[in-house]
């Protein structure tokens, strides 16, 4: 059985987890979360790439990983590059806001993108940006918006506070031009805010369509392991679940959205 290392600065990639477990039930998932340092999102460059190749380190030495997903688009963004040069022998799947899905899904053109500050300031949103917006027949009108405080809430679980930052973010994403066209497609550009869905469905009305990455992100590690296809209705394989910080966050958030009750180990 191959093994798999996923890691994160807290619990938002139990969201890419979720999608990977589905997709690959014949895989074992070691799923780190860095919540003693989270979120990575308003954290330097240098603290969150220093973090990626410590983790990355500890998952090789004491898991023997075949492979890693980099769960964090703030992550991605700031360090992937250096982890596939330090590390060439590993493959590595990164996690980037859904641009290129949302540009084929959307009716109108104008797209949103809730993201980390760390993500939208990065180099590498912007070639993403720039190489999606190239590659469209008609002109994309995107609009993106640093959702500060946002991942924490969702980190912490806390409704009202989710609440609060979610219409803040949403109602700065809508400034401006009273003339432009809404948007029609909303991209949820960090890992966290899959677990806001319905929070952030309500405030956009139903006829917004929201966009992650958990789904496209299975497929591809998929196919980068040479992988088949799971049988229809097969379950979920074995993971496990380490913390740098507080196991019991990130339990009641496993329990909460992956439906496990399971206990974490201290990393």
């Amino acid at each position: 059985m191959p093994t798999v290392g996923v890691f994160d600065s807290g619990v938002g990639g139990l969201s890419v987890l979720r999608a990977l477990r589905a997709e690959l039930p014949q895989v074992h998932f070691v799923y780190l979360a860095d919540n003693a340092n989270a979120p990575y999102g308003e954290r330097s460059a240098q603290v969150v790439l220093d973090r990626a190749l410590r983790l990355t380190e500890q998952l090789r030495a004491e898991h023997r990983i075949d492979a890693l997903v980099v769960a964090c688009n703030t992550a991605t963004a700031l360090a992937i590059d250096e982890l596939r040069h330090t590390h060439p022998d590993l493959p590595f799947i990164g996690v980037e806001p859904a641009l290129k899905p949302a540009a084929v899904l959307t009716r109108n053109g104008y797209i949103g993108v809730l993201a980390t500050r760390g993500t939208v300031q990065s180099a590498r949103f912007a070639q993403l940006l720039e190489r999606v917006s190239a590659t469209q027949v008609r002109p994309l009108h995107v609009r993106v918006q640093p959702c500060d405080g946002l991942a924490d809430a969702i980190e912490r679980m806390d409704a009202a506070a989710v609440h609060e930052r979610a219409a803040f973010h949403l109602a700065q994403l809508r400034a401006g031009d009273p003339h432009r066209p809404p948007i029609d497609t909303l991209v949820l550009g960090c890992t966290h805010y899959p677990f806001a869905r319905d929070v952030l469905q309500s405030l956009c009305g139903p006829d917004v369509l929201l966009v992650d990455t958990g789904e496209p992100v299975a497929r591809r590690t998929r196919t980068l392991l040479n992988l088949e296809t799971h049988a229809p209705g097969t379950e979920p394989g074995a993971f496990t679940l380490l913390s740098t910080g507080d196991r019991t966050s990130l339990e009641h958030a496993a329990s909460r959205w992956l439906g496990v009750a399971v206990q974490v180990a201290a990393a």
